[in-house]
């Protein structure tokens, strides 16, 4: 690796790309801290404030999946608040509608014509998810900030019921949504001019900013350099295991059969199908934690209720749902459920996910139609079965190891209540840089990037046939 970089760094080609990449995210860096106009300053203090302390219930889990997402900007309300979170979702959306819809299944089937124009439909779908996120985001946070408050609002002028206020309101959905755009429209130029996946490593520079932060708050208990050194150990080891996995493939091997075209026989060679250990990435745990979220949040609305039958009913469904905030230093049957809903959540979303994608792929029919075949499988439909069953078992490992990394922090949390680990609990706090899907996004794009870096040094190395 440090060859591959001292390498890039000598050709000028590779270095510009590298060099636009850094500047790429050092603009995003710096329009994160632009707040969207009328924000009260004091108010966004005090909401950003609870969410770290874990007093804001599973809004405050929302904010902080978002805020991971965005690359911080969450908590600065600023104009790039919602960063490419809007696009990721258009883009799931699309995909988990690709077998559902036929015309877009055979957009998917038509090479690279057919993936540009379902990238051109994800954009279409950003802006209007875009919009509907502003709104939502606004009213997260007026929700969270009323319990806070002595009736200050984040957005002063925020809603359709005064006719003042409608053209604040429209003017902070317009901007939110262009943020969302630009940050989109970085993410592109990183990927065609950069180095690596542009939106992968926004949201990249996003997490490695908050460690500076995330570490302090770690040194800042009782036993600094104890705790220190164990959040370090488990780091390495959670890093390392991460590697093993996203690495780790089941390769099946392929035979084409030989044919004779004109006077030449082509065919005959054996390749092999790589299939990933943990194909689905971390898309499994951003549903998980949405559909824990989402109980907390529709039950939020009725914790004032004037039926006290609800109203108890209601706050007992923030308190179960919330746990994973609320209660992170207390051991309760609440964090007990949570971790174990959570852990279960994320095996079933990896099945549905992997099970999703491979569909697309629609390995079988492909193999079939490029003479290809497996040894010992009968083409078509035993080609497919077998295909889905080795699937399944990997996924199997897969989902069990997204599962642990999910509710890392809370196990960490659990096990600091044994006596002699207590200085495992400011690591435990969930904290960002030990989160399943902040770790999972550093590495895969670490991962990522060094592919495409060795990949510029292998083309560019290649001396051709002349020589």
């Amino acid at each position: 690796m440090l060859q591959a970089i001292r390498s890039a760094i000598t050709l000028p080609e590779i270095r510009n790309r590298i060099l636009f990449t850094l500047f790429i995210l050092v603009i995003y860096r710096l329009v994160s801290h632009v707040p969207v106009p009328g924000v009260d300053p004091e108010v966004l203090r005090q909401i950003r404030q609870a969410v770290e302390a874990g007093q804001a219930g599973g809004l405050g889990s929302l904010v902080g999946l978002l805020n991971l997402l965005s690359g911080g900007a969450v908590f600065n309300f600023s104009v790039l608040a919602m960063g490419v979170y809007p696009y990721v979702t258009a883009s799931i959306i699309l995909q988990l509608l690709i077998p559902v819809i036929p015309r877009l299944e055979e957009l998917a089937k038509e090479g690279e014509q057919g993936r540009r124009k379902i990238n051109r439909l994800t954009y279409f779908l950003t802006v209007p998810m875009a919009a509907l996120n502003a709104i939502g985001q606004v009213n997260i946070f007026e929700s969270i900030g009323a319990g806070l408050t002595n009736g200050q609002r984040v957005l002063p002028q925020w809603g359709l019921d005064r006719p003042e206020y409608i053209l604040p309101t429209i003017v902070t959905i317009v901007t939110m949504t262009a943020g969302t755009m630009f940050a989109v429209w970085l993410g592109e130029l990183i990927t065609e001019q950069g180095i690596g996946q542009g939106l992968s490593i926004i949201i990249f520079g996003g997490i490695v900013a908050r460690i500076p932060a995330n570490v302090a708050q770690i040194a800042a208990g009782l036993t600094p350099v104890l705790t220190l050194a164990a959040f370090l150990v488990i780091t390495v080891i959670t890093v390392l295991g991460i590697v093993y996995i996203q690495e780790g493939e089941r390769r099946i091997p392929v035979q084409y059969g030989r044919r004779v075209r004109g006077r030449r026989i082509v065919g005959g060679v054996g390749t092999h199908i790589p299939l990933k250990v943990n194909s689905a990435g971390m898309i499994p745990i951003i549903f998980a934690q949405a559909v824990l979220v989402f109980p907390a949040i529709i039950a939020g609305f009725f914790v004032n209720s004037r039926d006290a039958g609800v109203q108890n009913f209601a706050v007992g469904v923030v308190r179960l749902f919330s746990a994973g905030q609320t209660n992170q230093n207390v051991l309760s049957a609440e964090m007990v459920f949570y971790t174990i809903s959570y852990f279960l959540l994320v095996i079933g979303f990896t099945y549905f996910y992997t099970d999703v994608m491979m569909q697309q792929q629609n390995l079988a029919e492909n193999l079939q139609k490029q003479g290809g075949f497996i040894p010992g499988i009968r083409p078509g439909k035993s080609t497919e079965t077998f295909i889905t069953r080795v699937t399944r078992r990997l996924t199997l490992v897969g989902a069990l190891f997204l599962g642990l990394l999910a509710i890392l922090p809370y196990l960490l949390n659990f096990v600091s209540y044994v006596p002699p680990f207590g200085f495992l609990r400011p690591v435990g706090n969930n904290n960002l840089l030990l989160s399943g899907a902040g770790l999972l996004i550093v590495v895969g794009v670490v991962l990522d990037t060094m592919r495409q870096l060795q990949a510029q040094l292998l083309m560019r190395n290649y001396e051709g046939f002349i020589k």
